[in-house]
Formats: structure tokens, C-alpha cells, sequence
């Protein structure tokens, strides 16, 4: 048996937090490491990201529909109209995380997307220009444990906290790199590595306005 890793009763493999509850199993199987490229969905999963802090993903992920009902399916320009009245609305929703701070958090980063996205292009030419070198061999459960974050998780939270987003900090962001495909942390011996490495191989990056 490897550390880490346990058999489902579909007889495959998985990282040993994919392999319980139903909801975690299917997101870890069809989206968790897998690379993103739409600008919607990264703002959406760096949002929820924020509001996990102190929680689990579980907890999030359980909540996700609610919450892309009540942040207008996380569109930037849709959430960043946000006022007064909708934050009100937002921390009267028990089917969301009700924590003002995060809640505003959320439409401050919608109203920094705009300049980020003008800079570059794309919210993804960004997030993918600060992609992480590839690893240099594989990842078992013990080095996965030891790394809160990344040197390059923290390269990018200072630079969004220097561009004045919320919530960002280096263990938020990590959390998103790892599920965006900036990196393939599943542990050698689960299924979904090798699936990962060959979608990271064949994805095709966004270059950042600048650089076309």
C-alpha cells in the first residue's frame, strides 16, 4: 500500500482525501488539477478559495452552487457592480459563508480585476505567467504534507496584495494553484497523475498581452 493513497470500490487509486465522501471523490476525479485556462473560472475558484480560510473545501464545495447563485455565477464585472444593498443581501444568505470581511473581499477583487485583466489580457495570462517550474520527480504524501505553500504561491500573493486584493495570502493561493493546474499535486500511485501530467503537457498556455 502506499502512504496516501487508497483503492475505491471502483478498484482505482486516489489521493486519500478524494477517495470518502461522494462530492469530494467526483471533484478530485474530473476537475481538481486540471488545467484551467477560462477567466471566469479561475476568478471563481480563487473567490472560494478566500472563503474557505479557516474552513474546509468540503464545507465550500457543498455550498458552491449556492454560491455562484448568489455572486452572480462569479462574473467579475457582474460582482464588482455589487453595492450596498447586495452585501446585505449576501450576509442574509444561509447558503453561503456568511463573513462580512470575505464577502467584501469578493467584490473588492471583482472592481481589481478590470486593471489586472487590462495589463494582461486575461485574468488566466496572468495567473498561468506565474506558473511554477515543472517538479522533479514524483510526489508522495509526506512531501505533500511538509509544504504549506510555495515560494511561488507567495510570489503571487504579494503581488496581488501589492495590486490591493483581499483573502490572497500564499496558503489560499497555493490551494489554488494546486487545483487550477498550475501544478500536478496528486501523489504518485493515484490514477489521476498521469491523466493530470498529460493535460499540463498539451495545455495550451495564455500568453499575456505584452508578450504576443
Amino acid at each position: 500500500m502506499i502512504p496516501g493513497i487508497e483503492v475505491g470500490e471502483d478498484g482505482r487509486p486516489r489521493c486519500w482525501w478524494g477517495a470518502g465522501d461522494e462530492l469530494y471523490r467526483a471533484y478530485h476525479d474530473a476537475e481538481w488539477g486540471r488545467p484551467v485556462a477560462d477567466d471566469r473560472r479561475l476568478f471563481e475558484k480563487l473567490s472560494l478559495e478566500g472563503f474557505m480560510s479557516g474552513l474546509s473545501w468540503l464545507t465550500i464545495l457543498r455550498k458552491r452552487d449556492n454560491f455562484r447563485r448568489a455572486f452572480a455565477g462569479f462574473e467579475p464585472a457582474a460582482v464588482a457592480s455589487f453595492g450596498a444593498g447586495d452585501e446585505a443581501r449576501l450576509m442574509a444568505d444561509a447558503g453561503i459563508v456568511r463573513n462580512r470581511a470575505k464577502i467584501a473581499a469578493t467584490i473588492n477583487n471583482a472592481k481589481r480585476y478590470t486593471s489586472l485583466v487590462d495589463e494582461f489580457g486575461t485574468f488566466a495570462a496572468y495567473v498561468w505567467s506565474l506558473e511554477p517550474p515543472p517538479r522533479s520527480g514524483p510526489l508522495n504524501h509526506d512531501a505533500l504534507l511538509q509544504v504549506k505553500f510555495s515560494a511561488d504561491a507567495q510570489r503571487m500573493s504579494k503581488d496581488l496584495l501589492r495590486r490591493g486584493w483581499a483573502f490572497v495570502g500564499p496558503t489560499t493561493v497555493h490551494s489554488f494553484m494546486q487545483a487550477m493546474g498550475l501544478v500536478n499535486d496528486h501523489l504518485d500511485g493515484c490514477f489521476a497523475a498521469a491523466e493530470v501530467d498529460a493535460l499540463r503537457r498539451s495545455f495550451r498556455r495564455p500568453v499575456p498581452a505584452q508578450a504576443r
